[in-house]
């Protein structure tokens, strides 16, 4: 009998699985939940970029790519940058097409970071980014933020946890899951001491069309002195409902650029033909479609932080992303407990807040890319239950 913990990546085995998938994988398994758990979008890929896909399978155009991407798709998310953000990223060496966006963040951090690095991970953030630093050998040193100040990064905060061992900071904004964002004049702050500081900058902007202030969203990347040592990660997953297309893109200085896109060449070869294709119609064709689904999002948004607070629970409004982040302490359950109870007991799954961090605990996460209907009827569920635990006391 072969014993594999002998065999196996003691760094990895040692990390939690998703606690995003494990209440997912509950879900499934369960008759009738409503789930608002997943941060999948309920629209339709718009049909224009469909059948673009659909046209050029129908042409037989399913061979490999570029490792890089095609360059036709590459030089359309330079001009989407340069018309949103005012930078001019070099299509042949400063961008890289990949598999989701979650490929890019992958891909950065193991370009840049070495065993003992310390990587600044703001937090309550996505998952993802503390394993695969740990997994590099790095140290994810959690960067916490705090509702009272909007869940936002600080200047001084940033500066008193960067020691001579940091290298790279994560800034994860729109942020999920707290729908927190951050402006231009704070993010000139975070820049002053990046740059002081002299370290790198992984700005996860997955969510920056789902930004619900008149200034819209802001790149740090576009600040003075900050293109050169930032690494962009975006995607048309959340933007354009392209889930399941798989889809994303990394834009950064040619030298890292150039270092993902060996990682991405071995692992990977090239994203998949149709999606890059697809992807082109999107970036060229599709700013109604992000309108029309930003109308509705913003709509849902309002209505599920109203709903939240009228049934007793403390709700931070967000003005990113499409998630809400309820304070459940109220309740003196756990994130987890809350979480397991609730779906056991009313069928609606949300996630626990401390799978996005320890200071996550606390609060859950509601995902609102849902249909209304679905979101009425579990946030009276969810109603009902704290109310029952309010009588249980």
């Amino acid at each position: 009998m072969i014993n594999y913990d002998n065999y196996l990546n003691k760094s990895l085995v040692d990390i939690k699985p998703s606690g995003i998938r494990k209440f997912f994988s509950i879900a499934e398994e369960m008759d009738n939940v409503i789930s608002l758990g997943v941060g999948e979008p309920d629209f339709k890929t718009p049909w224009h970029i469909r059948q673009y896909g659909i046209d050029f399978l129908e042409q037989g155009k399913t061979r490999y790519t570029a490792n890089a991407g095609l360059l036709e798709l590459r030089k359309e998310i330079s001009n989407y940058y340069a018309r949103k953000y005012l930078i001019k990223y070099e299509p042949k060496d400063e961008i890289l097409v990949t598999v989701g966006g979650s490929e890019g963040i992958d891909m950065a951090i193991r370009a840049v970071v070495c065993p003992g690095d310390e990587v600044l991970v703001v937090e309550p953030s996505f998952v993802c980014y503390k394993p695969i630093v740990e997994v590099c050998g790095g140290k994810a040193v959690p960067l916490v933020t705090k509702e009272e100040n909007e869940f936002k990064l600080t200047a001084n905060e940033l500066r008193n946890a960067i020691t001579d061992k940091t290298k790279l900071l994560i800034l994860p904004y729109p942020n999920n899951p707290t729908g927190a964002i951050m402006t231009e004049s704070e993010l000139k702050e975070i820049a002053k001491v990046v740059i002081e500081k002299d370290i790198l900058v992984l700005s996860d902007e997955i969510y920056s069309e789902l930004t619900f202030t008149e200034e819209g969203h802001f790149s740090i990347a576009s600040l003075n002195g900050m293109q050169e040592r930032t690494i962009v990660i975006n995607g048309f997953s959340k933007t354009y409902s392209m889930t399941g297309w798989r889809l994303g893109y990394a834009l950064g200085p040619a030298p890292i650029i150039k270092q993902m896109t060996k990682l991405h060449q071995f692992a990977i070869m090239s994203a998949p033909t149709t999606s890059q294709q697809a992807a082109i119609d999107a970036l060229k064709n599709g700013d109604d479609d992000i309108r029309k689904m930003k109308m509705d999002y913003d709509m849902r948004r309002r209505f599920t932080v109203d709903g939240f607070r009228k049934i007793g629970l403390d709700c931070f409004e967000p003005k990113g992303a499409f998630y809400v982040f309820p304070c459940i302490k109220s309740t003196g359950l756990t994130s987890e407990e809350f979480a397991e109870r609730l779906i056991k007991s009313k069928r609606v799954a949300v996630v626990p807040g401390d799978a996005f961090g320890d200071c996550g605990e606390g609060y859950i996460r509601v995902s609102y890319c849902y249909s209304i209907d679905n979101i009425r009827e579990a946030i009276r569920l969810i109603g009902e239950f704290v109310k029952e635990l309010k009588d249980e006391g």
